[in-house]
């Protein structure tokens, strides 16, 4: 067994549902060949990736308790779980070769695994994952949306998504307050903006960080040069602009 950094729980909410957990896990590509399961608890999702012999299959897990519980009760497991947190792991541990993801992401480090993902997009070619579905619906929603936002933009800028289905609070335990969403999001053909990435992530964040106002006024908070750019896009809203149009932007400084 991989035994590295053990933590506290994170208070996560686990699936019950052995359905769900079975549409969840075939979600996944038919291409896919390397597996890495974040947070797998109990191991509902677990059973049915192990039930594969042709992925190469690793798991993740913060908790000592759970770890163990999964070596017990899935004897092939031991020698591809990780007793660590995934935020801090490094994932060039792990074989060589692209990775899929999938897991029920715990709903407080959401936002933070996907910034994790993002650094990492060139090992991650998918996830399946499944999340607060408010936050599924941001990440998913296109421009033009009210719910389109900052991890939208980032995400949506390497990834093409989908929101697959809406899971309900009863399925869990203990039951959550709000409904749940699985997502699954596949690498596209992007490999380098046509900007500088951190004057991108800069405009996206400035942007939204006054969503209510226009783009003549919202960029007016950071130094970039708008004269060149087009009277039509400095009239409108960050959540009206879609990928190229901050890459536009960024490129004006």
């Amino acid at each position: 067994m991989v035994y590295l950094r053990p933590k506290k729980s994170l208070g996560q909410h686990f699936l019950t549902d052995t359905n769900i957990a079975r549409k969840i896990v075939s979600s996944l590509p038919s291409d896919t060949v390397n597996i890495l399961e974040i947070g797998p608890g109990k191991g509902i999702l677990t059973k049915y990736i192990l039930s594969n012999k042709d992925w190469n299959a690793y798991f993740i897990e913060t908790d000592k308790k759970f770890v163990e519980y999964l070596i017990n009760h899935y004897p092939d497991i031991k020698a591809k779980i990780i007793c660590d947190d995934f935020l801090i792991f490094d994932l060039n541990r792990l074989s060589p070769g692209k990775f899929s993801i999938i897991g029920n992401l715990p709903y407080n480090i959401s936002s933070q695994i996907f910034f994790k993902i993002l650094e990492h997009r060139e090992k991650i070619n998918n996830l399946v994952v499944m999340l607060q579905k408010e936050v599924a619906e941001r990440i998913s929603s296109p421009p033009g949306n009210k719910k389109y936002g900052i991890l939208s933009v980032l995400l949506q800028a390497f990834y093409d998504i989908e929101y697959l289905f809406t899971v309900h609070e009863h399925v869990f335990f203990p039951p959550p307050k709000v409904k749940s969403a699985v997502i699954r999001l596949s690498r596209n053909q992007v490999r380098k903006l046509d900007c500088d990435e951190k004057n991108f992530k800069r405009v996206v964040k400035a942007a939204f960080n006054q969503r209510r106002k226009t783009l003549r006024n919202s960029l007016k908070q950071i130094d970039i040069d708008t004269s060149n750019l087009p009277e039509g896009l400095l009239s409108k809203r960050a959540e009206q602009l879609c990928v190229e149009d901050f890459v536009l932007i960024a490129n004006n400084q």
